[in-house]
């Protein structure tokens, strides 16, 4: 269920990957989404992002920018 805004905002994304370790691929941050209970357009987004390793959350919501463009 998204809270708030609509579910492909920003916050929905890092409220569904609060508690992850960094560095993590893409493919950890959709597991990791999954198991929070994120819903079908967050995990959406997460899987239009680059196949790469992120470090942090900033480096998550630059991929999350590029996915979007």
């Amino acid at each position: 269920m998204t809270r708030g805004v609509g579910g492909e905002s920003p916050a929905n994304v890092t409220t569904y990957l609060k508690g992850i370790d960094y560095p993590a691929k893409k493919d950890q941050l959709v597991q990791h989404a999954q198991q929070n209970g994120a819903d079908s357009e967050v995990i959406e987004v997460l899987n239009n992002m680059p196949h790469q390793e992120y470090g942090n959350m900033a480096d998550v919501m630059k991929g999350y920018g590029e996915s979007r463009n």
